[in-house]
């Protein structure tokens, strides 16, 4: 695979320089006020991303995985119940760790390609008189079928049955790339990583909680000792972590958040969106259909291919690392073999992604499927001909 060309898999994504540098730095002692100088505004960046005033940020030496343990251990107890649909692989995998951790889950099981029944949400919410389910969990953003949900709806599920259950929100393929509203939406845990929106290497898992979710936290009874957040909350008070931190990775997010508000938030959601459409105009050009099911759940950052029956998806990936050296998305769980996703989020330019649809045309061409070369190209150049916006930065500037 060529080190030259951008990779379109849905994370990790392409480093920008800039970003590169800044985690290239000295080692400096992480216990001293000058650690304190990167911590505090990386934390304070990342609770302008979310849109919150109050969240309280947490920065962990993990990946989004460990951001989701870190919400539920330090607001649950054993036995406790949490309400979550399961709609692709990444909230199959969230609903495994509930299970792993002694809570009882009540799925709904929800195909994929379909977004978060918040309906069927509102329905169970108001039958739960005796208030037993303690979370929802909601996947803002499934990356498996590049399916977006609606969180707003969900909070409208929990308000019109009076609930006090929690709102764990998963984000990790949206926030920093998709609109995310932290306050709006009365999210009480959103969980992300570093190695996508924010557009750096793996290895920091990123939760912001609210004031509730604080005090959740003094009740909760499930084992932590790594992702204990009174632990953090303590280290943070003294510039510190309680052990080891990443600082370079830190130093990265804080130049990341840096890079994404002097953009513009609404800036980076336009273009995020723009370059996902032109990706959506080329499938319907080569005559395919993505996994999401309708148009109001099509998702901004990731698009999951459909290939025609009888033909392995998996094969458009692996021509195209073995040929032409770019990476595309495997399908995942249920969809693999069924799909291909191509990624379309961090620091990338509507010049790169047509790099992108030019290589999935020639490898579904090379593997005899029924494509025209060029006509996915065409039709997302017209699109991004005609809708780019000169007040529009690019995060790879």
């Amino acid at each position: 695979m060529s080190f030259q060309n951008p990779v379109f898999i849905p994370g990790p994504t392409n480093i920008p320089e800039d970003l590169r540098k800044a985690c290239d730095m000295p080692t400096i002692d992480h216990r001293s006020p000058l650690f304190g100088q990167i911590l505090h505004p990386a934390r304070a960046g990342v609770r302008r991303i979310l849109k919150s005033e109050h969240a309280h940020i947490f920065i962990f030496p993990a990946s989004g995985t460990g951001g989701w343990e870190t919400t539920l251990t330090n607001t649950l107890s054993p036995g406790d119940t949490v309400l979550a649909a399961r709609n692709g692989m990444f909230s199959h995998r969230w609903i495994d760790m509930c299970q792993r951790h002694n809570l009882n889950v009540k799925i709904v099981e929800t195909p994929w390609g379909d977004g978060i029944p918040s309906e069927k949400y509102a329905e169970i919410l108001q039958q739960d008189k005796t208030h037993s389910i303690k979370a929802v969990l909601a996947t803002h953003n499934e990356t498996a079928t590049g399916v977006v949900s609606d969180i707003g709806a969900v909070r409208h599920a929990l308000d019109s049955a009076d609930h006090p259950a929690l709102l764990f929100v998963d984000g990790v393929s949206s926030i920093a790339s998709m609109d995310f509203r932290f306050d709006e939406w009365g999210v009480d845990a959103a969980v992300t990583g570093s190695q996508k929106g924010f557009m750096l290497p793996a290895g920091l898992a990123i939760v912001g909680l609210s004031d509730k979710a604080m005090h959740a936290t003094k009740s909760a009874s499930l084992p932590r000792t790594f992702f204990d957040v009174k632990d953090m909350a303590n280290g943070y008070a003294n510039n510190a972590y309680p052990y080891t931190p990443a600082v370079g990775l830190m130093n990265g997010l804080n130049k990341s958040c840096e890079m994404i508000l002097n953009e513009g938030l609404e800036n980076v959601f336009a273009r995020h969106h723009r370059i996902a459409q032109g990706v959506r105009l080329a499938v319907q050009a080569w005559g395919l259909k993505l996994c999401a099911n309708n148009p109001a759940v099509y998702s901004d950052t990731v698009s999951a291919i459909k290939t025609p029956a009888n033909f392995n998806a998996t094969d458009v990936v692996t021509i195209a690392a073995e040929k032409y050296g770019v990476a595309f998305g495997v399908g995942l769980g249920e969809v693999a073999g069924k799909v291909f996703r191509i990624g379309h989020l961090g620091s990338l330019t509507d010049v790169m992604a047509l790099s992108g649809i030019a290589t999935a045309e020639m490898c579904m061409k090379d593997l005899g499927l029924n494509i025209e070369l060029g006509s996915g190209v065409s039709a997302a150049q017209d699109y991004y001909r005609n809708n780019t916006s000169t007040e529009l930065k690019v995060a790879a500037e």
